[in-house]
C-alpha cells in the first residue's frame, strides 16, 4: 500500500509538472497581443511581406526596363559636343623660301593660341534587323519574368496553405491530448473515491495514473509541435517568429459531407484549399487545365521562345545594315586675347554633311555560324526539358487526384469510426459506473476514441493538403485580387 501511494504522488507530481511548466511559459507570452488570422488573412498577410515575391517583382521591374532600353535602339542618336583647347607649343612645318631656291627652308608655325569646337551629330538606324530581333527578345524575357511572378505568388500562397494546415493539425492533437487527459482525469479521480470506499481495488487506481501519466507525458510534445507549426506559419507569413498567434479553424469539426453545415472559418479553409472534388471528376479538364495555367510550363514556353528569339537575334548579324547620318560642326581659332568662339565671327567657321551608311557582313572567320549552331542547341535543349515536364505534369496531377479522392473517403470511414468510438466510451463509463464493466474496458476506449479522432483530423489535413497541391499543380491557385478581396487592417 505505501509503495502505491508514493507511485500515485510520483505520476501525479509528474503530470502536474507538465501541465504547469507550459502554463508559467504561456503566461509569459501573453504579455503581447494575440493575433487572430484565419487562413485568407494569413494569406493576404504573406503575399504582402514576401521577400520571395519583392525579388520576383524586382526581377520583372528589370525586364521592363530592358524593353524599353530595346526599343531605344530603334530611335536617332543625338549628342552634341563641345571643347577648348590651349595650344601651349605650337607646331612648325618648314618651307622652302620661293625667293631663295637654293636657301635654307623657313619655318611657318601653324595654328592659334586658342582653339574652339562644338559639334552637334545625329544618327539614325534605317534598316537593322537586329534591333526587330532585340524587341522581341525583349517582350520575350518580360513576359517570362510575369510568369515568374505569377508563379512566384501561387508559391507563396501555397506554402502558406501547407504551413497552416500543418499548425492546425498539430492545434488538433494538442486539442485531443487534453482532452484525453480531461477524461482519464475524471475517471482517476472517481476510481480513487470508489477505491476509498471499497467499491474497487488499488490495482484499479495504479493502472489509472499510469495511463494518466502516459497522457500526461505527450502533453508538452503536442505543446512544442504547436508552437513549431505556428513558427514556420509565422515565417511563410514573412512575420515574427516570437509573434503569438492564434489560427482559426477546427480539422475534428469538419463536415466534409455537408459542406455548408461548417462554420465561417471551417468554410474558408475549404473553399481556399483548392478546387472541389465535383471539379476534378474530369481528368481530360484537369490535363488542359494544367496545359494551359500550370506555370513551370508556360514558364519552359517562354524560355524556348527566348531561346528561338536568340536564334534569330544571332542570324540577323548575317543582314546588311542602312542607317543615315549627319553632323554639324563649328569650329573657331584666335590668338590671345581669348574670344569665346571667336566672339565677332572673324576668326569662326562652320561646316555639315549628312549620308547614309551601309554596312555588309562579309566573313568574320565563321564565329556567326557557330552562334547560330549554339543558340539553335539551347532551343533543343529547353524543348527537351518542357516536354519532360509536361509528362511530369501528367503523372503528379493523376496522384493528387487520386489522393483527394483517398483522403476524402478515408474521412468518411474514420467520421463513423469517431462516432462509433464516442459511442463505445460512453457505453464503457456508464457501465463501469454500474459495476457490470471493468477499468480495462474503459481505459481501451478511450484510447479507441482519442486515435479515432486523431485519425479522422489527419484524413481532413490529408484532404485539404492533397487539394491544395493539386491546385498548384493546375496552376489554378487564386490569382493574388481574387484571394486578396480587401485590404489588410
Amino acid at each position: 500500500m505505501i509503495q502505491v501511494n508514493r507511485l500515485h504522488v510520483f505520476l501525479t507530481a509528474a503530470a502536474l509538472l507538465a501541465v504547469a511548466i507550459p502554463a508559467g511559459s504561456a503566461a509569459a507570452q501573453e504579455e503581447k497581443p494575440v493575433e487572430v488570422f484565419g487562413l485568407q488573412r494569413a494569406v493576404r498577410v504573406g503575399l504582402a511581406n514576401s521577400r520571395v515575391m519583392a525579388n520576383a517583382e524586382y526581377q520583372l521591374d528589370a525586364a521592363n526596363m530592358q524593353v524599353k532600353d530595346a526599343w531605344g535602339s530603334a530611335f536617332p542618336d543625338i549628342f552634341a559636343s563641345a571643347s577648348y583647347s590651349r595650344s601651349m607649343i605650337k607646331q612648325q612645318f618648314f618651307f622652302p623660301d620661293p625667293s631663295d631656291p637654293g636657301g635654307e627652308p623657313r619655318p611657318i608655325t601653324i595654328g592659334s593660341d586658342n582653339n574652339w569646337i562644338a559639334s552637334f551629330t545625329i544618327s539614325q538606324p534605317l534598316f537593322e534587323y537586329g534591333i526587330v530581333v532585340g524587341v522581341g527578345a525583349a517582350n520575350r524575357f518580360r513576359t517570362l519574368k510575369e510568369e515568374e511572378v505569377r508563379g512566384t505568388a501561387q508559391q507563396v500562397v501555397s506554402a502558406i496553405r501547407q504551413a497552416y494546415f500543418d499548425a492546425l493539425l498539430s492545434v488538433e492533437q494538442l486539442r485531443l491530448v487534453e482532452e484525453s487527459m480531461a477524461r482519464v482525469g475524471a475517471t482517476l479521480e472517481e476510481t480513487r473515491a470508489r477505491h476509498r470506499a471499497g467499491l474497487v481495488g488499488s490495482y484499479d487506481v495504479l493502472r489509472l495514473e499510469v495511463e494518466y501519466a502516459n497522457v500526461a507525458a505527450n502533453l508538452q510534445r503536442a505543446r512544442n509541435a504547436v508552437e513549431a507549426g505556428e513558427r514556420s506559419l509565422l515565417v511563410e507569413m514573412g512575420l515574427d517568429p516570437k509573434l503569438p498567434i492564434e489560427i482559426e479553424g477546427d480539422l475534428n469539426g469538419m463536415d466534409l459531407e455537408n459542406p455548408s453545415a461548417n462554420d465561417v472559418y471551417n468554410a474558408e479553409l475549404l473553399r481556399l484549399a483548392g478546387p472541389a472534388e465535383e471539379e476534378i471528376q474530369d481528368e481530360g479538364r484537369l490535363l488542359e487545365l494544367a496545359y494551359n495555367l500550370r506555370t513551370d510550363l508556360r514558364q519552359l514556353r517562354s524560355s524556348v521562345s527566348l531561346e528561338q528569339s536568340r536564334v534569330a537575334g544571332e542570324k540577323s548579324e548575317f543582314y546588311p545594315r542602312l542607317s543615315f547620318f549627319s553632323n554639324y560642326d563649328i569650329m573657331a581659332q584666335q590668338n590671345d586675347p581669348v574670344k569665346f568662339f571667336g566672339a565677332g565671327g572673324e576668326s569662326r567657321t562652320s561646316f555639315a554633311n549628312a549620308g547614309l551608311r551601309l554596312e555588309i557582313p562579309i566573313f568574320q572567320g565563321g564565329s556567326r555560324f557557330a552562334r547560330v549552331h549554339e543558340a539553335e542547341a539551347m532551343v533543343r535543349q529547353q524543348e527537351t526539358l518542357l516536354e519532360r515536364a509536361e509528362q511530369e505534369a501528367v503523372n503528379q496531377i493523376r496522384t493528387l487526384r487520386d489522393a483527394v479522392f483517398e483522403a476524402r473517403q478515408r474521412a468518411a470511414g474514420q467520421n463513423l469510426a469517431v462516432r462509433s468510438a464516442q459511442r463505445g466510451w460512453e457505453i464503457a463509463t456508464a457501465e463501469y459506473r454500474e459495476g457490470i464493466g471493468s477499468q480495462l474496458q474503459m481505459t481501451d476506449a478511450e484510447g479507441a476514441l482519442r486515435q479515432s479522432q486523431f485519425a479522422y483530423a489527419q484524413a481532413v489535413f490529408d484532404y485539404l493538403s492533397a487539394r491544395s497541391l493539386l491546385d498548384l499543380a493546375l496552376g489554378t491557385v487564386p490569382e493574388v485580387d481574387e484571394i486578396l478581396p480587401q485590404e489588410d487592417s
